[in-house]
């Protein structure tokens, strides 16, 4: 304190604010801890490509001509409450694509209409861009926003502590250990969230965008963060917890796969940009992704394994994006698990596993896959087979 300085008066209405908002502010930072259940799971529903126009009155693309007639933005809308209530997921990633601009009259409109079903399941959701999300009435920056003022996201335009960062909708999510176990207070998954931009901004360079190096720095920065973190106390480890990628615009490195080497379908081309920013290799050297998924190409739904790290597509999800008649629209999960420790505590995760769910007759759970698993001595097993 310092002497001779007068002490302003504060009324009590801006306390009572104050107090308000510090309760306020406690209460959203409360809901925003995302932490694996008392079963040990966590588990993670991606819907790529809804390409979600303006509802009812917009029609589906590649389906059954005897379907036309009642199939439209609201088939999707169906397909992922229906997915919510079969998984009842513990987050749900939409990865980009939300809407498709050119078809969409109010983009504000068709984003609250496409979110809509996560909304009110009050299931923790994100979301990041694709190439078609601000082709409407909003701009790139304009449409992170309006998704990141929706109820129940936890979606962020950029991250605070990056000043200068490419693109929005760059941030990371930290997934904490079970509530009273020893790993409580510390993130045993992390999640990263990329904007790999729409179209290439180089003249001499055509196509899509990609990751540029301020994005690629921040994925360094902060997961460098979390390892020393991880390796901290208490319970401190030994290498990093394991990460997942999310983003929309698949990297160069998908089309290093063929049928001898993924699980699932290629029905297409690989859509990469153009130009190979270097992506793939500074997750390598970051040694903690074991898995990315993506969207972007909708007939491709496969994952191959790449120098440690699975590359995976979700499909083609929303019925007014381009598909194939006959071949279903779906989604990906992914659930990660927590090892037992000697004394019966829940502990690190042991093994990422996923699965595609199709939204057929019989909602069809298909390609069952372990994705990563550790060893006993904190290492990685050989890639296994199992089931959905």
């Amino acid at each position: 304190m310092v002497l001779g300085r007068r002490i302003p008066c504060l009324s009590l209405s801006y306390l009572v604010a104050v107090l308000a908002f510090s309760h306020l502010v406690a209460v959203l930072g409360a809901q925003k801890q995302l932490r694996f259940g008392q079963n040990g799971n966590f588990k993670i529903l991606q819907v790529a490509d809804m390409h979600f126009a303006d509802g009812k009155i917009t029609p589906c693309l590649d389906v059954f001509p005897g379907q036309m007639r009642t199939c439209s933005d609201l088939n999707t809308t169906a397909f992922i409450e229906r997915m919510i209530r079969a998984e009842n997921p513990d987050l749900i990633v939409f990865t980009g694509d939300n809407i498709f601009g050119f078809d969409a009259t109010d983009a504000a409109k068709s984003l609250t209409a496409a979110f809509a079903p996560a909304i009110s399941s009050n299931i923790p959701w994100v979301a990041v861009l694709g190439n078609h999300d601000q082709e409407s009435t909003l701009s790139r920056d304009g449409v992170m926003k309006h998704i990141v003022g929706l109820k129940n996201t936890l979606s962020q335009v950029n991250p605070a502590e990056a000043h200068v960062i490419d693109g929005f909708g760059n941030y990371n999510l930290e997934i904490g250990g079970v509530r009273g176990s020893e790993f409580e207070n510390k993130s045993v998954l992390n999640l990263y969230f990329l904007d790999s931009g729409d179209y290439s901004t180089v003249s001499s360079i055509p196509g899509y965008g990609w990751i540029k190096p301020s994005q690629q720095f921040w994925f360094q920065r902060t997961s460098a963060k979390l390892r020393r973190a991880y390796e901290n106390k208490p319970q401190p480890q030994k290498g990093p917890a394991p990460g997942l990628v999310y983003f929309h615009i698949p990297l160069p490195e998908f089309a290093r796969f063929d049928s001898s080497n993924f699980t699932g379908v290629r029905q297409e081309g690989i859509s990469s940009a153009s130009v190979n920013s270097g992506f793939f290799t500074t997750m390598v050297e970051a040694g903690d992704v074991k898995a990315v998924f993506t969207g972007h190409d909708h007939l491709n739904d496969f994952c191959g394994e790449l120098t440690g790290i699975q590359l995976c597509y979700a499909g083609g999800f929303g019925y007014h994006a381009y598909g194939k008649a006959g071949w279903s629209r779906r989604a990906r999960v992914v659930v990660a698990s927590l090892e037992k420790s000697e004394k019966g505590d829940w502990g690190a995760v042991k093994s990422i596993k996923t699965w595609k769910r199709l939204d057929d007759q019989h909602f069809t759970a298909i390609d069952g896959q372990a994705l990563w698993s550790k060893s006993p001595a904190g290492g990685r097993r050989k890639k296994e087979v199992g089931r959905a």
